[in-house]
């Protein structure tokens, strides 16, 4: 008499979830944690959180640090040696190329992607037209202060660094130097501080960076599995926006280090049971360092994919470029390399 015997059941999956360690990143780690675990209760979603070297560099200007890899190269390890199976990430911070066998699978909805003003507590200013001349305004964005000099030329603009929590610790600080900061109204709105924001600082005054107050997830592209898991909790206007704004930026060839500034609007025009499609409205604009010469311009168009979004944002690169983004650009990389320089030399001065 012969027997057979039964293969034990191989255990369900479990899905890691990774990110950055700073507060933020733990709760929008969350927030796409608790989505999946919404729609797929019977699977198991973990989280790991490391420091990147973007957390380790807190001092120098983030314009001398390079591009946005610096948020995201030890996080994308991790998911190609199979240590972890999604990274969630500020869209923003993704570079516009990703490292071979890695991909961008879901994108959540929107956050409003507005920057906003925070004044130090105990002040009364309500705007930045508010803040007397001379006054410290603390951001580590090139893009806010470039497009931000044009229309107030007698504010101070100094580099702040850190996460959200140390930089309003900075700006509390009695002797500190801030009378305001500038920073994404996304991050203060999830981590439970909407309260502290003053006032938005939108369009005509500033343009967002690309893919700001969007979360993004990354997977390995050879990951059917977790694409599936991902595009269940994807929304499409989002990624469509998003699409169109990294490839305006893709084209210029910029990062989180150059004042590249976006704008994106898209109505729905398909009606109930047809395909997506809809109208999309893009404005871009690039700035040069002291706000003397800005270049922008828009593109409106209806759109029926991602992949007609992409060709839209490169459109409005490419007239960019062609009415003087590309020599303000030009001037932007020989001023950071003069600078990367001159702080390799006296770096080595003090080494000596």
């Amino acid at each position: 008499m012969f027997t057979t015997t039964t293969e034990p059941a191989a255990p369900p999956r479990k899905f890691t979830l990774a990110s950055r360690t700073s507060q933020l990143a733990q709760k929008q780690t969350t927030i796409v944690r608790d989505a999946l675990a919404a729609l797929h209760p019977t699977l198991e979603f973990d989280t790991s959180y490391m420091t990147t070297g973007g957390d380790h560099n807190q001092s120098q200007a983030l314009y001398l640090l390079g591009g946005k890899a610096l948020w995201t190269k030890e996080l994308e390890v991790a998911l190609q040696e199979g240590a972890v199976d999604m990274l969630v990430h500020s869209f923003k911070d993704v570079p516009t190329t990703l490292p071979d066998g890695c991909e961008i699978a879901g994108v959540l909805e929107r956050e409003d992607p507005v920057d906003c003003l925070v004044v130090k507590q105990g002040e009364s200013w309500k705007s930045l037209e508010d803040l007397p001349d001379g006054s410290v305004v603390g951001t580590s964005s090139v893009r806010r202060v470039a497009q931000l000099k044009r229309k107030f030329p007698k504010l101070l603009f100094k580099d702040v660094r850190g996460n959200l929590n140390t930089r309003l610790a900075k700006l509390d600080a009695p002797d500190g130097p801030f009378a305001a900061i500038i920073l994404a109204k996304a991050g203060m709105v999830r981590i439970g501080l909407g309260g502290r924001c003053t006032a938005d600082v939108g369009p005509p005054t500033l343009l967002h960076a690309v893919s700001q107050g969007a979360l993004a997830i990354e997977i390995r592209s050879n990951d059917e599995v977790a694409r599936a898991l991902c595009r269940s909790i994807t929304h499409w206007q989002t990624e469509w926006r998003c699409r169109a704004e990294r490839s305006l930026l893709r084209v210029l060839e910029g990062g989180c280090s150059v004042p590249v500034g976006v704008h994106t609007k898209l109505v729905e025009t398909h009606g109930e049971g047809e395909p997506h499609r809809g109208q999309l409205d893009i404005v871009g604009c690039v700035t040069s360092l002291e706000g003397e010469t800005h270049v922008e311009h828009s593109i409106e168009a209806e759109i029926h994919s991602g992949e007609e979004a992409e060709a839209i944002g490169a459109k409005l690169a490419t007239v960019l470029i062609e009415t003087g983004a590309r020599a303000i650009l030009d001037d932007i990389n020989t001023d950071r390399d003069k600078k990367i320089l001159q702080a390799k030399e006296n770096n080595e001065k003090v080494d000596a």
